[in-house]
Order: structure tokens, then sequence, then C-alpha cells
């Protein structure tokens, strides 16, 4: 596939928003699911190269519109160490999408049918957060990389198999049957999970990962506790449930931890990078809410039509 000056030009003037287009949320979806996977040489190896080029140029103009939304606010983050810990602490309670109301409808009130939909739905936005971890301490500084490799320790369980968190959801997925596909995945699913890759995998975002991977600890336990009360209410096991436990308890840690010796550090040697992580975190937060949005019009839509049919 060759690329071409007004081909690029033409793609970073793309006019609509690429986190709310499908179809290539959809393409991007499929070139990272290959992108990561460990594979071996191909005979058309230049062609794979133009292909990963074009692919990249179009992710590139999707996380820039993304950084371009939530720039402002990011720009008034405080550059002193303290004072931005202190801020990013914050958006744990003033952070776009934090405490949405769909998650205390899942505990409370959610169907079964209902309840398997979001999870099919945040299974394909969990981009894997032990990979995401492993490429973004690449070259960090002895301090935060020792944090991030205590953190990545606990999530592949401490060296055992069955305490390994990424395959506890996956095989939650596979036990409840859920299809988790890309063509299966709302818009804003599979945009959350390429924004997180596309942070983690490019070094010019490395500070950006940091932040976006700082604030899905800071701001999962009170969501994961939600669902898991959600669970138990419906008759889901200790075992089905274990995952969502799990992370209302040790992300409370883990959250600590990486403020303390990877956010403050980093800020105190370079206070440019406050910044990055500031809009890192943001981001990601930004592509939640909209999940919870766009998860809270199609249950509750649902829920309107199974009540004026009843």
């Amino acid at each position: 596939m060759t690329i071409t000056v007004s081909t690029v030009a033409q793609r970073l003037d793309a006019p609509h928003r690429l986190a709310d287009d499908l179809g290539f949320q959809r393409r991007l979806a499929q070139f990272n699911s290959q992108r990561i996977a460990p594979s071996q040489p191909e005979n058309d190896w230049r062609g794979a190269i133009e292909y990963d080029a074009q692919m990249r140029l179009d992710e590139g103009q999707f996380i820039e519109q993304l950084r371009a939304e939530i720039a402002p606010r990011a720009a008034a983050a405080p550059r002193e160490p303290a004072a931005f810990v202190a801020w990013f602490a914050a958006l744990e309670v003033e952070g776009p999408g934090q405490h949405d109301s769909l998650f205390d409808w899942l505990a409370e009130h959610a169907t079964d049918a209902q309840m398997l939909w979001f999870l099919r739905q945040e299974v394909a936005g969990e981009a894997g957060f032990e990979d995401l971890l492993a490429y973004t301490q690449v070259k960090m500084p002895v301090r935060a990389k020792l944090e991030m490799a205590r953190n990545f320790w606990d999530e592949m369980g401490r060296g055992r198999r069955n305490g390994m968190h990424g395959p506890m959801l996956a095989e939650l997925a596979a036990d409840l049957q859920l299809d988790a596909s890309i063509d299966g995945s709302v818009v804003e699913a599979l945009s959350l999970a390429n924004a997180m890759l596309g942070l983690a995998l490019n070094r010019r975002y490395a500070y950006h990962a940091v932040g976006a991977l700082g604030i899905v600890e800071q701001t999962a336990p009170g969501r994961v506790a939600k669902v898991a009360a959600g669970l138990a209410r419906l008759g889901y096991s200790t075992r089905q449930r274990i995952y969502f436990d799990l992370h209302s308890a040790i992300d409370l840690r883990h959250s600590a931890s990486w403020n303390a010796e990877i956010i403050q550090p980093l800020v105190a040697a370079n206070p440019d990078v406050a910044s990055s992580i500031a809009e890192g975190a943001l981001m990601r937060l930004s592509c939640g809410a909209r999940c919870f949005e766009r998860y809270r019009a199609d249950l509750w839509r649902a829920r309107a039509v199974e009540y004026a049919s009843a």
C-alpha cells in the first residue's frame, strides 16, 4: 500500500471527530490487535511497514484530537510537584465521568441481561493494564520504573497463574460467554482501548500514558466495587466477581504509590512533564465519561422499551 503526500495531507485534515467514527475505530482496533500480537517475519515486510505508517498517521490524528479537547483544562494544572499531585488526586472527585449514576444503577437495579451487556463493553474497552504498563516503563527513571515493576508484579499475580489480573477478566468473559468482539462493541469502548494503546505504544506520549494509567488506579475502585455489588445481587459467584472485588481494594494502594513514587518524582525532576501527565489523565477520564454516557443511553433506552411493552 503506497502513501503519497496528498493522501497524508487529506488524512491529517480530516474534519470529523475520529473518536466517534465507528469504521475508523474498528480498523484501528484490528490494527492494534495485530500490532501487539507476537508474530514472525512477512515476505512483504515493506508493504506491512507502509500499512503501519498509514495507520499510525491516522492514530496520531485521533490522539491529537483527544488532546486538543482537554488541553485548556490540562494547561491549568500546577507544575510544583506537591501541588500537581494534589490536583491529580482531586480528579477522583472532579474529573470527567466521576461518580456517574450508571454505577449506582448497576449495583442496585440492572437486570442480568443488562449487566451482561455492560460487561461485554467493559471487556472490549480493556486494553490490558499489565501490557500497557510494560510498554510505559521503558527507559523511565529508576524510582518510577521500580514502582511500575511492583505494580506489574501485582498484575502478574506475584508469579502465580491464578492470581494474574488479566486472565481473571478473560476467564469471566469466557465463563459468561460474552461476545467482546470488535464488531460487537460500541464505538466509545473501542475508542477508549485504542486511546490507551496509542498513548502506551508511542514514546512521544510516554508521560501521557503515566497519567492515564495513574488515573485508572485512582478512579477504578469506586466503580468496580459497585459492579461487584451488582454481580453479587444478581447471584454471581465469588469466583466470577473476583476481578472486580480485587480491584476495589488493591487499586487504592496502587494509586497512593503511583502518586508518591512515580508522578511526584517525575514532576520534581522535570516540571515540563506535568502538562503531559495531566493531559493523559484527562484523556482517559474523558474517554471513560463518553463510555458511561453511551452505556446509560443504550441500557436505559432498552429498559424503557421493556417497560412500555410490559
